[in-house]
């Protein structure tokens, strides 16, 4: 898998990280770290859902905007949205105004709910999925066995914008599969992270 190593640091990271300072935090503060908050969890798959035809370029650029239009994606106070609510959210700037992916994430925010009070929490559910990387000779791959299934039930329950695809970046994001490439140096911190990480 291939690396860049033309940063100011001279370190090697992901090919598909840019030269943007903030790009770089996410690649090595975030990207691939475990998490089992729910809150975060609920955040980082409603963001990915807002990528889906879209650049992580454009969609982190607005991700303070995201978190202002949605209550920093408190899962009990988004689903309590309303019709009114969405016409002011299609009108922000801030965010992507795209009223199907606005209505999505109010739409799975009571469907999240409904997972905490089956499983208990959100990361509970979600880290049953856990996969090793998909990886192989070819590079890395947009989907995975795990993102099919999890995609096919959580659709199953009802959510919206959970493609395979779009559920694969949500599991690579949150740590769920390490695919930073093993020459990044990233890589063993996560691998390390994920060793100490206690599954929900």
């Amino acid at each position: 898998m291939a690396v860049r190593t033309d940063f100011p640091d001279g370190l090697a990271r992901c090919a598909w990280v840019d030269g943007s300072v903030d790009y770089r935090r996410y690649h090595d503060e975030e990207w691939g770290r475990p998490v089992d908050d729910d809150r975060a969890l609920f955040e980082q798959l409603s963001l990915e859902g807002f990528q889906s035809g879209l650049s992580w370029r454009t969609i982190l650029d607005k991700r303070e905007g995201f978190r202002r239009a949605f209550a920093n994606f408190d899962i009990d106070t988004v689903a309590r949205y309303t019709a009114a609510r969405v016409e002011k959210l299609v009108a922000d700037a801030a965010i992507v105004r795209h009223r199907g992916k606005i209505e999505a994430v109010i739409n799975n925010a009571r469907r999240a709910r409904e997972m905490r009070e089956r499983h208990g929490s959100l990361a509970a559910y979600f880290w049953r999925y856990e996969a090793p990387p998909a990886t192989g000779a070819a590079g890395p791959v947009s989907q995975s066995a795990q993102s099919l299934a999890l995609s096919k039930d959580l659709k199953k329950l009802g959510w919206k914008f959970v493609g395979p695809t779009t559920v694969y970046a949500f599991m690579q994001s949150v740590g769920m599969v390490n695919d930073h490439s093993p020459h990044c140096h990233h890589h063993a911190e996560c691998e390390q992270a994920r060793a100490r990480f206690v599954r929900p």
